[in-house]
């Protein structure tokens, strides 16, 4: 089901400062985009000098948790293939990604949540 890990996503109180410390260990930082439209959340890929794997920075107080991003080849494959385990939280339904193809996000039994991402 799973294929790879395309990004981890984690909180930064101070986000230039995270991207300040990033560069130093040898990220670059690739993108940036903001979550809302008043500008106060946003979202700084940082990406690994070697292969597509990416360091994504959040400031959004109300995501503090980490979420890992993970490409699936179908998300609602995924999705109706975990329906009916009862100990899989479903905190977002498969919906259309803006760039393509769907996403969709849960919540696992260990609590970790991941981000699916593919067609």
């Amino acid at each position: 089901m799973w294929k790879r890990m395309e990004c981890i996503a984690i909180y930064s109180a101070h986000i230039e400062s995270s991207i300040a410390f990033y560069e130093a260990m040898g990220l670059e930082k690739a993108w940036d985009v903001y979550q809302d439209d008043e500008e106060r959340w946003k979202l700084v890929g940082m990406r690994f000098p070697q292969g597509n794997t990416e360091l994504v920075l959040k400031n959004n107080p109300h995501l503090q948790m980490a979420d890992i991003e993970i490409v699936v080849e179908n998300v609602w494959a995924v999705y109706e293939a975990l329906r009916p385990r009862s100990d899989v939280r479903w905190i977002r339904t498969p919906f259309p990604n803006p760039l393509g193809g769907h996403v969709a996000v849960m919540q696992a039994p260990d609590g970790h949540v991941f981000v699916l991402v593919g067609a």
